[in-house]
C-alpha cells in the first residue's frame, strides 16, 4: 500500500490502494492541482471530480484519451455535468471513488 501523504508531491496513488468500501468520509483529501494531473496526458491515471468526490475513470474506454465527449479529466465536472448530462449521478457507481476533492 502507498505510505505517502496524498499532499507529498511524489504522489504516485493508484485506485488500487483503496478498497472501494472505503467510507467516504475515510479517503484522502486532493487538491484540484493534484486531480489536474490526472488528466489523462501528464499521468497514466484518469480522475474527475464529482459532488466533491474524486473518481478513477482510468478503465472506462469512454475516458482513454482523457475526455469523454464534450468533459476534460482532471477537474471537477459537478456544475457541467448537471446541467447537460444525459444520464444521472449514478454513472459513478461503476467506478471507484478514491479521494474527497479539496
Amino acid at each position: 500500500m502507498n505510505t505517502l501523504p496524498p499532499e507529498s508531491n511524489n504522489d504516485q496513488h493508484s485506485a488500487l490502494d483503496n478498497q472501494q468500501s472505503t467510507p467516504n468520509n475515510q479517503l484522502p483529501t486532493y487538491s484540484r492541482a493534484q486531480l489536474a494531473l490526472r488528466n489523462g496526458q501528464d499521468r497514466d491515471e484518469i480522475w474527475v471530480g464529482y459532488n466533491g468526490l474524486i473518481y478513477d475513470v482510468t478503465r472506462s474506454r469512454l475516458w482513454r484519451r482523457g475526455n469523454h465527449y464534450e468533459h476534460w479529466a482532471g477537474q471537477d465536472l459537478t456544475k457541467e455535468l448537471q446541467k447537460d448530462a444525459p444520464h444521472t449521478e449514478h454513472v459513478f457507481d461503476k467506478f471507484p471513488a478514491i479521494g474527497r476533492l479539496r
